[in-house]
């Protein structure tokens, strides 16, 4: 338990944290000590000086300037410059009325001068030399005897120099806490960003094992599904032997069941499509060839919804070397985004067209379009609108369209529809 000493100290150590009020201290007592300690050498009677009571009033003019430097700590250089200017003053003052030349209050110039030169940096140091030198020659040509010119030489000397030499020592050790400070800053960042990326380390740590236990959860459950599936087939082919009012009930049941097995399925199908990303193998092939396949593969779809599915393709768009299965799959999530879109009725183009060095495949629709809301997390991982809708469609897209070293871009607008633009460069850039 701290005692009240101990308490006390610790009070008079928080109140000179600063910087500012230790440089007003140590200048209190070097310029209140200075003056008492002159006042121990004896004065001529007709210079009589009340030592005791200046020096009284002078270290209360010292505390009234830690107060003010306490309280108003933005105007601190403001106050020690005009604080400077008084303590000058003053010693001109008594250097003229306690002897001129042979005044020892001249002394006051020393420490006046040095710790300023500390605080203000060793060129102000020099200035205040000079503007000492000059004081102190002006005092003793308005009061006897005079002073040689060698005498004010020797003071500017002996505080110039000195003084200089402190305010350079200052100002090192000012840069040097500077630097100190500014590796403290950079350090305490670098702590944040590596505390930062450990976290995001554990938590990919903890999403790669969950991954990887969603990946044997949906690699163990598509033997269930398709078994499900074909004996939901079997079953729908007996119950269709049967008559009844019950048995088409019960018809209708299992094409439900089979409806829920396919979209199961296929979402599995698609969750390890996505984690198992193969390693794209390039091989010169047509877009133009792909693009009208998979529109091909689509339209039978399509066409029971009533969309209509126009192909164009440009006869300039050159054979390519591109992963045909894996830009398959992505113009095919596009265009099934498309007709999804559309629904029911409606028009689906599917394009192609050279643009210098690139190929541009474009699916568009002349569906509702896409809310901004929903547009700003389009390609997020398993972000979906569709009630069994995985989320991961496009985002697969876009991996195998940056694998082809291309990009891929959307447009919409509400109530016209939406179009998706892949972009492929002719000439692949081998990666790695």
């Amino acid at each position: 338990m701290a005692t009240p000493a101990r308490r006390s100290w610790d009070a008079v150590l928080r109140l000179l944290a600063r910087d500012e009020r230790v440089f007003a201290v140590l200048l209190a007592v070097v310029m209140v000590g200075g003056l008492a300690t002159l006042g121990l050498a004896p004065l001529r009677a007709r210079h009589g000086v009340d030592i005791y009571s200046l020096v009284m009033w002078f270290a209360a003019y010292k505390l009234g300037i830690f107060a003010l430097v306490t309280v108003s700590p933005q105007a601190t250089r403001g106050i020690f410059i005009g604080a400077l200017g008084v303590d000058l003053l003053l010693v001109f003052a008594l250097v003229y009325l306690t002897g001129g030349g042979d005044s020892p209050f001249v002394n006051l110039f020393y420490p006046a001068v040095a710790i300023n030169a500390y605080y203000f940096g060793r060129w102000v140091g020099l200035l205040l030399t000079l503007v000492a030198g000059l004081l102190y020659w002006a005092a003793a040509r308005l009061a006897t005897p005079d002073a040689a010119w060698t005498a004010v030489a020797i003071l500017m000397g002996q505080v110039g120099l000195p003084a200089y030499a402190l305010g350079h020592v200052a100002e090192r050790e000012r840069r040097s806490r500077a630097e100190v400070e500014r590796l403290n800053l950079e350090l305490t960042g670098t702590l944040t960003r590596l505390q930062a990326a450990q976290e995001k380390l554990v938590e990919a740590d903890r999403m790669a094992t969950v991954g990887r236990l969603s990946l044997k959860i949906a690699h163990e459950v598509r033997n269930p599904i398709s078994a499900i599936g074909l004996n939901a087939e079997l079953l729908g082919d007996i119950v269709r032997e049967r008559l009844g009012g019950e048995i088409e009930e019960a018809g209708n049941l299992v094409g439900a069941i089979r409806e829920q097995v396919t979209a199961l399925d296929a979402l599995t199908e698609e969750y390890l499509a996505f984690a198992r990303f193969p390693r794209a193998q390039f091989e010169e092939d047509s877009i133009n060839d792909m693009v009208t396949a998979v529109s091909d593969f689509i339209r039978p779809l399509a066409a029971r919804q009533e969309i209509n599915v126009i192909v164009t393709t440009d006869p300039t768009v050159p054979p390519m070397e591109i992963d045909r299965t894996l830009l398959r799959q992505a113009v095919l999530n596009l265009i099934k985004n498309g007709v999804e879109a559309l629904s029911k009725g409606g028009t689906l183009a599917v394009t192609t067209q050279r643009l210098d060095d690139t190929v541009e495949i474009a699916v568009s629709d002349t569906g509702p379009g896409i809310p901004a809301e929903v547009g700003r997390r389009l390609f997020e991982q398993f972000f979906t609108t569709k009630p069994q809708g995985t989320g991961l469609g496009l985002s697969i897209s876009r991996q195998i369209v940056e694998e082809h070293g291309g990009q891929i871009r959307w447009t919409s607008t509400p109530g016209a529809g939406a179009t998706f633009t892949v972009s492929i460069p002719v000439k692949r850039v081998a990666h790695g």
